[in-house]
């Protein structure tokens, strides 16, 4: 199999290669970690990115090259009730509303490995960028004028996404990420961090996400039930939109 083939039933699996919206749906927990302090659940977590992946008609991107149009919704849950949280220990909670969420997809050597009747495409991204929230703007809020995390996603999906023609298949995931306090949480310069641990599928449709994940959408952010219809950029993620919520004085 070529780079190109891979590459392409990776597509298949994270979208559709005819353009069509895909909705992936995930759940799960996050824990925090400090040094001398035992490991704790502090949230659920549950979230949904609407995309669709499209030529990318830029000439010099090259054959196979597209972009991935989306938006991403995720909640911060009681880590008991798993009601979406309001407020934590005092501080307003800044659930993730990332618009756009998008990405310029060339093909590249996806790590897979075979599982018998199943394939897992693997992903393993390190970030490590300037803060949008320097630390003397804001001390209560940031930890380290670079923002460093890491991203960890699998991809499953049925053997035949190698060999079949379908522009999409069924596909569940993983995700794991390692992040500073989230900027909400007011944790200063504490030492630690937090852990996402989460896993999700492939929706037949958005109607499939829970209904009260799609109500509490349809009621602060309705657009989140469809990916964008353009490239836009820069992308946003939590931390640019807490600065968006809180300006720098």
């Amino acid at each position: 199999m070529t780079p190109t083939e891979l590459f392409r039933a990776f597509a298949r699996t994270r979208a559709s290669l005819d353009g069509s919206e895909v909705t992936y749906w995930w759940t799960g927990d996050v824990y925090s970690s400090a040094p001398g302090e035992s490991y704790e659940r502090l949230f659920g977590f549950e979230g949904v990115n609407v995309g669709r992946l499209v030529p990318d008609e830029d000439a010099a991107a090259g054959a196979d090259a597209y972009r991935f149009l989306s938006r991403e919704a995720a909640f911060y849950l009681d880590p008991s009730s798993r009601e979406i949280l309001e407020t934590w220990r005092g501080e307003r909670v800044v659930h993730v509303w990332n618009d756009p969420a998008n990405q310029r997809w060339r093909p590249f050597p996806v790590p897979m490995t075979e599982l018998g009747d199943q394939v897992c495409f693997s992903l393993e991204i390190p970030l490590a960028y300037p803060s949008p929230l320097p630390v003397a703007d804001y001390p209560a809020h940031s930890a380290d004028d670079t923002y460093r995390a890491l991203e960890l996603f699998q991809f499953f999906a049925p053997a035949s996404v190698l060999t079949t023609d379908a522009p999409g298949v069924a596909a569940t995931m993983s995700w794991t990420r390692m992040s500073p306090w989230l900027p909400w949480m007011r944790q200063g310069r504490r030492p630690g961090g937090l852990t996402f641990h989460c896993r999700g599928r492939k929706l037949g449709s958005y109607a499939e996400v829970p209904e009260r994940t799609r109500a509490y959408i349809a009621a602060n952010h309705p657009e989140y039930a469809r990916a964008p219809q353009a490239w836009s950029e820069p992308n946003e993620t939590s931390w640019t939109y807490f600065r968006k919520l809180n300006p720098p004085a």
